[in-house]
């Protein structure tokens, strides 16, 4: 029962997190309080209006309706779509929009209302529209006001976290709204994390970040455990996202979201690890017995999340993804090994290519 009405229970297709609302909700369009994405609640019509459902999403975001007959046949079509423009609510962020295409292989694109701006990695962009300036600072664009010391320590931090010294920053300076949208660095799913509802922090690999409204804060996390930095992964040093805006940010392959309770653990691959909120304690642990340690394949080590708090999981880490090709690359004398073949490349003496 759900205030003492009938009940219907579903999980966002995108994320899997499970929701119970009032039959009332059944063929409405609602948003994903963990990913953001727009389903629609089984059941009921299937010409419900799209609406903020207050029970899952406190917020508007933007516009919310969307037909697949106004896709062009040329474009991969909308996958997710929201922002904070609108919602009556005071932010020191700017207020963006965004819209994410595609599937394996996405890429975003950004609103911007006159005056606004977006930051975003060096080299990320993708295109775009007219009446956007472009820019490249040196260090976190939020903190550009700083002394030039200031400036230098904020870029030696991005050093530390492996990202490049510089920062570009996509202004719309037109009267109207323009577009710009950035690709995925390799394949896999844009997150975006509404900061706000996030309790303004979020901790992710070091080369999670993708891009994000002006205001958010790019920062460095250390691992205050030494194990945990040598052996966890992604070492010593994480991204620290702070602020009241929208963040994008990129997992390889599909993405999982859990909410741990307090006290829940989880055993993960250290690499498979993409986000977590500042409250869950982080650690690693040995993965137990000579047989999983060397012939496992997972390490001598696993990485532990323990709640209470939200973590998101990647399907495939980059590094994984790179160790596969690397492997498939001939490393001498342009040989390959024979696909699909017992005799690998003695069977190409015989059967050719």
């Amino acid at each position: 029962m759900f205030g003492g009405e009938e009940t219907v229970e579903f999980d966002c297709p995108m994320c899997g997190k499970h929701y119970q609302a009032g039959e009332e909700m059944a063929g409405k369009d609602v948003n994903c309080k963990a990913c953001r994405q727009t389903f629609r609640v089984p059941g009921g019509s299937s010409t419900a209006p799209a609406g903020g459902f207050s029970g899952l999403d406190s917020t508007t975001d933007g516009d919310d309706r969307f037909s697949a007959g106004e896709i062009e046949m040329s474009t991969a079509p909308v996958t997710m779509r929201g922002g904070q423009s609108g919602d009556g609510v005071s932010r020191r962020s700017d207020e963006i929009d965004y819209e994410v295409f595609g599937h394996e292989t996405q890429y975003v694109e950004i609103t911007l209302d006159p005056g606004e701006q977006t930051i975003a990695e060096a080299g990320a962009l993708m295109y775009m529209t007219e009446g956007v300036e472009m820019a490249t600072v040196f260090g976190d664009p939020s903190k550009q006001d700083s002394s030039l010391f200031g400036k230098v320590l904020s870029a030696g931090k991005r050093a530390l976290t492996g990202e490049a010294l510089f920062m570009t920053t996509f202004t719309n300076q037109g009267r109207g709204q323009a577009k710009v949208a950035f690709g995925a660095p390799h394949p896999g799913r844009m997150i975006p994390l509404h900061l706000d509802q996030l309790g303004g922090e979020i901790i992710c690999q070091k080369d999670a970040f993708l891009c994000g409204a002006r205001g958010i804060t790019v920062d460095i996390a250390f691992q205050k455990k030494i194990g945990a930095g040598l052996f966890g992964g992604e070492g010593f040093i994480m991204q620290r996202l702070k602020g009241d805006g929208i963040a994008v940010i990129h997992a390889g392959g599909t993405m999982m979201y859990r909410e741990l309770e307090p006290g829940e653990t989880l055993r993960l691959d250290t690499g498979c690890l993409m986000a977590m909120g500042p409250s869950v304690h982080y650690d690693i642990q040995f993965v137990g017995g000579l047989k999983n340690a060397f012939f496992g394949g997972e390490g001598l080590f696993l990485a532990t999340v323990r709640g209470p708090g939200p973590v998101w999981l990647q399907s495939l880490p980059f590094s994984r993804f790179a160790g596969r090709l690397a492997a498939a690359i001939p490393s001498a004398g342009n040989t390959r090994k024979g696909e699909g073949s017992l005799l690998g490349g003695l069977g190409e003496m015989f059967m050719g290519d």
